[in-house]
């Protein structure tokens, strides 16, 4: 595919997708929510690539959706994309971005500047969110006659409970970097300079750990904590536990530890 939204490339075994509309503050339309989906789907096929950062160009990360290619052109009758209609959250039918991101190797943002609207609720299904110290976060949908998507009013609940998730959700108002990890919306402050090397080092520490385990215990994180039934949870932990008993990745693990070196993974 031929990217025109955003950029991929790859450090190691890290591969980093950066949002790229600087002149819009990385504004998102359906194309790019195409092109980032294709992006997902060539980090996962590569072997070499262990985890995955999501970043923004220029001084934004995403500033929600763009105005004139999203709310106006549908609001003149004209669909943005390919079947926004009949899509999640505005997105083209047949994309559904919050299973790629929990089926998708790990995935860390790094939140350069305003994340807002479907800038942040792209990245509450990612696994770890670092913030500059300038980034905003917010989710603005009341302020435009709108609701959340993309699974938020889930992902914010887990992530702030939920007196906090009904504040953001229902104030509309942006959320400085050092509020956003007191409430628990991002994991990470650091800052701005250090904001790429500190989501590449997450990544690298995911990266590390054998594929087919990593995904794993990501369907169990997004399977189990909602679910009420110790015995069902358990029953998944086991399923999955007894595939990993017989996988070549923990023969390299117990291999390596007899044998005092680091196991190779990949």
């Amino acid at each position: 595919m031929d990217y025109q939204q955003i950029r991929y490339e790859t450090d190691g075994d890290v591969a980093i997708m950066t949002l790229d509309r600087p002149d819009r503050l990385n504004a998102w339309t359906p194309r790019m929510s195409e092109e980032q989906a294709d992006a997902l789907s060539r980090a996962n096929a590569d072997p070499a690539v262990g985890a995955i950062v999501v970043t923004g160009a220029g001084r934004g990360f995403c500033a929600g959706a763009d105005m004139d290619a999203t709310f106006q052109s549908r609001i003149d009758g004209v669909d943005p994309g390919t079947d926004t209609q009949a899509g999640f959250g505005g997105l083209p039918a047949g994309l559904d971005w919050v299973a790629l991101a929990r089926e998708s190797k790990p995935l860390v943002a790094a939140v350069n500047g305003a994340a807002v609207g479907i800038g942040l609720t792209m990245i509450l299904p990612f696994d770890v969110i670092v913030a500059s110290e300038k980034a905003k976060l917010g989710m603005l949908f009341i302020k435009m006659g709108l609701v959340p998507e993309l699974a938020s009013t889930r992902f914010l609940v887990q992530r702030m409970g939920f007196g906090r998730a009904s504040e953001i959700c229902l104030s509309g108002r942006l959320y400085p970097a050092a509020e956003a990890l007191s409430g628990g919306l991002v994991d990470h402050v650091v800052p701005p300079d250090a904001l790429l090397p500190r989501a590449l080092e997450i990544a690298r520490s995911m990266a590390a750990n054998p594929d087919l385990q990593l995904r794993m215990t990501k369907q169990l994180l997004t399977d189990n904590p909602c679910d009420t039934d110790l015995q069902a949870i358990q029953e998944r932990e086991s399923a999955l536990l007894r595939e990993c008993w017989q996988s070549p990745e923990h023969a390299e693990a117990v291999a390596a530890f007899r044998e005092k070196r680091p196991p190779k993974f990949r």
